[in-house]
């Protein structure tokens, strides 16, 4: 048993169905081990602001079931690169010191953090100073590398799949080609098990360029076979051959520094000229972080929570826990920061033995 008694946790990057069954699953185990929980607002900017108060039974109850965190959050406050305003000018400043004395000050001796990449990435910079962390991957994109899932993930796939459901009715009604936009940055993965959960057409995913001749094509042998509708699942970092990804907003003094988007609309407008076909665009967008979370996340959740305490209470930090064939293990975060998660190619296999086409 390591001498810990006292955890922070924060919640750092997008917020994610889960988040907050996390945060109920830390502080019930740590209450079993008799810790005491400080629960740090808003992200990383709350550890540089000294935005810390205690959790108690109390202000855990009742949000299993809950989207979005109690704790809040943001995807732009890096303590090692933060904004400072000196005389009205913004400045940016290695504050992890601060962040450091407002953990002392509290008398917090180890860390938790709920969080995705560039959380993974502050967290393993804390983790060199001393700090003992451990983390939890959270984010609906499913693009951590070392787990095979993210909380969050199933919710947004579900929240796709219903879309598609909805849509497959309007198309099949009017005889159109629908699109549908789905999150994931630069991996496929929503699209991917929503797209074939949903009985999608073509599936458009990063990891392949499309070429638009293929999509076309595919909407020819349907109409060809008698049926007047397509369905087509793109990932907004998904991309034609010989273009770019659609950029919606550049954003500076952001670690994001691109906000992708807008290849929908692009991809439709095509199609419709291509081929005479009306169609039209749905993008889901936030709908997909939103609302309560699967029960398969619940449980996900809380497996990583309990698992997190678990690897305070051995001494093992400086690591992620992580979901490895149905297990929870723990992978050294040092080995993870930066580094992507994307769909293998060999995952696409099965999708076109059904006559997915995945733009290729």
């Amino acid at each position: 048993m390591t001498k810990f008694k006292s955890v922070g946790i924060l919640t750092g990057g997008g917020d994610c169905p889960g988040l907050n069954a996390v945060i109920r699953s830390v502080s019930r185990s740590c209450f079993s081990y008799g810790f005491k929980v400080w629960g740090i607002k808003n992200g990383f900017g709350g550890l540089v602001e000294d935005q810390i108060e205690k959790l108690t039974d109390h202000e855990i109850s009742g949000i299993l079931h809950r989207g979005g965190t109690i704790l809040g959050t943001t995807n732009r406050d890096n303590p090692f690169n933060y904004a400072v305003n000196i005389n009205g000018i913004t400045k940016y400043q290695d504050m992890s010191g601060q962040a450091l004395k407002n953990l002392r000050k509290k008398e917090i001796e180890a860390l938790i953090v709920i969080g995705g990449d560039g959380s993974l990435r502050i967290a393993n910079e804390f983790s060199k100073l001393d700090l003992p962390v451990v983390a939890v991957p959270k984010t609906i994109d499913n693009d951590i590398p070392g787990t095979e899932r993210t909380f969050g993930f199933d919710t947004a796939v579900s929240c796709a799949c219903d879309a598609l459901d909805r849509l497959h009715t309007t198309a099949e009604s009017h005889h159109r080609v629908m699109v549908l936009e789905v999150m994931g940055r630069y991996a496929g993965w929503i699209a991917l098990y929503s797209g074939l959960a949903g009985g999608a057409d073509a599936i458009l995913i990063p990891e392949i360029p499309y070429n638009i001749d293929s999509i076309i094509n595919k909407i020819a042998k349907r109409k060809k076979s008698g049926k007047l509708f397509s369905i087509i699942v793109v990932a907004e970092g998904a991309f034609p051959m010989d273009g770019e990804q659609t950029v919606a907003m550049i954003i500076e003094n952001s670690p994001e520094k691109i906000r992708l988007g807008g290849v929908g609309e692009k991809l439709t407008r095509e199609i419709e000229k291509l081929t005479g076909i009306e169609s039209r665009c749905t993008v889901l967008g936030h709908l997909q972080r939103g609302g309560s979370p699967t029960a398969f996340d619940r449980v996900l959740s809380t497996r990583y929570g309990v698992a997190a305490v678990n690897a305070l209470a051995a001494g093992q930090t400086g690591c992620m826990v992580a979901l490895q064939n149905n297990q929870i293990v723990r992978v050294p975060i040092e080995t993870l920061a930066g580094k992507p998660s994307n769909v293998p190619l060999s995952f696409l296999e099965f999708g076109r033995s059904i006559g997915i086409c995945f733009g290729d």
